[in-house]
């Protein structure tokens, strides 16, 4: 069966149609906004994986170059391994469906959505988010949606829904909002330091928009949605729970009362253990379910204490910040380097000044781009005491790693007032809690620190939210444990005069404005607190870089002169590389950057260039070559490249009668610009040289 559902959505046709392509998923859906068309599939296995505790889900998210007419670059022309926007997109649809899926449904699960068609204005990141809903609402599987998402900017104080491309440019907000009927469920983004009624405003302007998605999902599950699978969810005995829990409880509150955080975790362990090995004994065949009684005590005993008691498991109250220490210029030949601990979470974050050639090259389906700040982002495994196989970054590194360069990057100075390429480096050394914002925090003091004049410093804080029942408690500056047992997890960075970038996924049903603005202000008293701490290690940016940064310097040449510059195959440029060991860069609109960390080689190549690019100057006596003689005078080359005319009355005091019985061809003589036409024709005197040296 086939069913398309259509809608204007916000001046573009939007459509949703299952029962045309990959009818042998479980739920299909092809979703087109504009000319930007994403298919989505979702697979369950239908028998569940014996002996997890988790919901094994694999989202995909994968472009196809042909969606924009384009052939794969590269010695292989076909796709390959993710680039970062798809991993990235991958866990933006990952993120907000992962807790819809009921209890107990542990089959293995794949999301992949493909982007067929690609029209460079819309992306296709969120409508595909939507239309994974859509492929899993149409299908078997068991799933709490439908969600949509869509796309808010912001241009003159006007907030835009689903902006194109070439409209985010001057946008100030870059925000994705997924959510429910009831309430938002995840949110991406960053923005040029908004207030947070602004982002609010941003915020359910978005979930009121994206209701007209859920009533076209709505539409297809009621014309083609199959009867879910049944899903039985786990129950515990109740009474074998009750003794556990009787036995358990006033181990692991004591347990909860170590400070430090392996310590903490080892004493809960064995507080656990203690009880699951003695009750396993009187019954064997529970020995599984104990383990999740364990779990289920852990949660209630953590989250009892907090909504009943406002304590927290390492003493703090719901608003207390960890102890922060900040360090910089730790490392000697590091361009800036910066040492920032909260608490048992701990980021060495170092920032490194190039030229213009070590700008990363990304090549999209919107073109070809190329990115002047990259903050990169390591989790080696002893930050958490574990021992793992190196590999390559992780999904979670690349995402992490993008929340904190989208807080940074818009503080940095313009091309124009700092022509640097930037790249962040944060390596994480201990973790417990949020070591994205200490990843951001760090930035910001590496930055100070290699002398990059940024706007404002920027802070990230990591805030929590737990609700029983009516009761609801915020928490500024969540720990590892607090994260993974609480119902939201929301990451603020910002300046002390708004946010840049937030991050925010929700695991119950609905958060209401009010709560939202409560933890928007409590992020906020947060982040003027660290930021407190780290403008007391450094307030500002140094004047001066580290010697052993590249100094850059910039010239404006004509652009006719750039192949002067350049030289035959690159002859000149090389040159002038090999003899003074500089970087140069010449762009297309006659702009030539010069980098150096030696202030003699700089100066040389400043000289080479201008040497080469010189313009001739009415007045000025310079020394020429005599490159050929005519009757009627001379061409003599008074700068590289440029030659003049000394006509035959100009070349000495007195009369002379034939060019060649006072010069010579090669010979070096001295001589004055007397004009310079409109077609840039040079005429030179060499008996007005002669006198002005006389």
């Amino acid at each position: 069966m086939y069913k398309k559902v259509e809608a204007q959505f916000f001046g573009r046709p939007l459509s949703i149609e299952v029962g045309r392509m990959a009818k042998q998923a479980d739920g299909a859906a092809l979703i087109t906004f504009g000319e930007t068309m994403v298919l989505v599939t979702a697979v369950a296995d239908k028998k569940a994986r014996e002996g997890i505790d988790f919901f094994p889900l694999t989202c995909d998210y994968q472009e196809k170059t042909f969606a924009a007419g384009k052939i794969p670059g590269g010695f292989f022309k076909r796709e390959g391994r993710q680039a970062e926007k798809e991993i990235l997109t991958s866990r933006l649809i990952d993120r907000p469906i992962r807790p819809l899926f009921p209890e107990g449904f542990v089959c293995e699960t794949q999301i992949i959505a493909t982007v067929l068609s690609h029209d460079k204005e819309n992306d296709p990141d969120v409508i595909a988010l939507t239309g994974a809903s859509a492929a899993l609402q149409v299908s078997d599987i068991p799933f709490h949606g439908p969600i949509a998402a869509v796309r808010m900017g912001r241009i003159a104080g006007k907030l835009i829904v689903n902006p194109l491309q070439s409209q985010l440019e001057e946008s100030d907000l870059n925000l994705v909002v997924a959510g429910s009927r009831d309430g938002i469920v995840m949110v991406e983004g960053g923005s040029k330091q908004l207030s947070e009624d602004a982002m609010l405003d941003a915020l359910f302007t978005a979930h009121e928009a994206l209701q007209q998605l859920l009533d076209l999902q709505d539409q297809l599950h009621k014309a083609l949605g199959k009867p879910k699978r049944t899903v039985t969810p786990p129950a515990f005995d109740a009474a074998l729970f009750k003794r556990f829990e009787a036995d358990a409880t006033p181990r692991i509150v004591a347990a909860f009362e170590v400070t430090g955080k392996h310590e903490r975790a080892a004493a809960v362990k064995q507080a656990e253990a203690e009880v699951v090995d003695k009750l396993a004994a009187e019954f064997p065949d529970q020995a599984k379910a104990l383990r999740a009684m364990g779990e289920e005590v852990k949660s209630r005993v953590m989250r009892g204490a907090i909504v009943r008691e406002s304590r927290r498991v390492d003493g703090r109250g719901l608003k207390d910040i960890r102890a922060i220490t900040c360090e910089v210029g730790i490392l000697p030949r590091a361009h800036g380097s910066a040492l920032f601990t909260r608490g048992e979470t701990q980021a060495l974050v170092v920032a490194t000044l190039g030229t213009s050639s070590d700008e990363q090259k990304i090549d999209a389906l919107i073109g070809e781009t190329y990115k002047k700040f990259m903050l990169h982002y390591n989790f080696p495994p002893y930050s958490v005491g574990e021992v793992k196989f190196l590999r390559g970054p992780s999904r979670r590194d690349i995402g992490h790693g993008a929340l904190a360069e989208r807080s940074l990057v818009g503080v940095l100075p313009v091309v124009e007032e700092f022509p640097y390429t930037i790249r962040v480096v944060s390596e994480i050394l201990e973790s417990n809690g949020s070591s994205s914002m200490a990843s951001v925090c760090g930035g910001t003091l590496a930055l100070m620190d290699a002398g990059v004049p940024i706007k404002a410093p920027v802070a990230g804080i990591a805030m929590g939210l737990i609700k029983e029942g009516e009761e609801i408690r915020i928490l500024s500056d969540i720990l590892g444990d607090e994260d993974h047992l609480g119902d939201m997890d929301f990451k603020v960075a910002g300046t002390a005069d708004g946010i840049t970038a937030l991050q925010m996924d929700i695991k119950i049903g609905r958060v209401t404005r009010d709560i939202m603005q409560q933890a928007l202000y409590q992020a906020r008293d947060g982040r003027l607190h660290i930021l407190g701490v780290m403008t007391g290690t450094m307030e500002r940016p140094r004047t001066e870089m580290s010697a052993h940064a590249p100094r850059i310097v910039t010239l404006k040449i004509r652009p006719d002169k750039i192949r002067d510059v350049i030289g035959p195959g690159g002859k000149v440029i090389r040159g002038i590389i090999e003899e003074t060991g500089v970087k140069i860069d010449v762009e297309d609109d006659g702009t030539v950057l010069i980098a150096s960390s030696d202030g003699v080689a700089m100066k040389r190549a400043i000289e080479l260039v201008q040497g080469i690019t010189a313009e001739a100057e009415v007045g000025r006596v310079y020394k020429g070559t005599v490159r050929k003689i005519v009757d009627f005078g001379a061409f003599v080359e008074i700068l590289p490249g440029t030659d003049g005319l000394l006509h035959i009355s100009q070349i000495g005091p007195g009369r002379v009668n034939k060019v060649s019985d006072v010069l010579k061809e090669g010979e070096e003589i001295m001589v004055k610009v007397l004009e310079v036409d409109k077609q840039g024709k040079i005429r030179l005197s060499r008996k007005e040289a002669m006198t002005e040296q006389a």
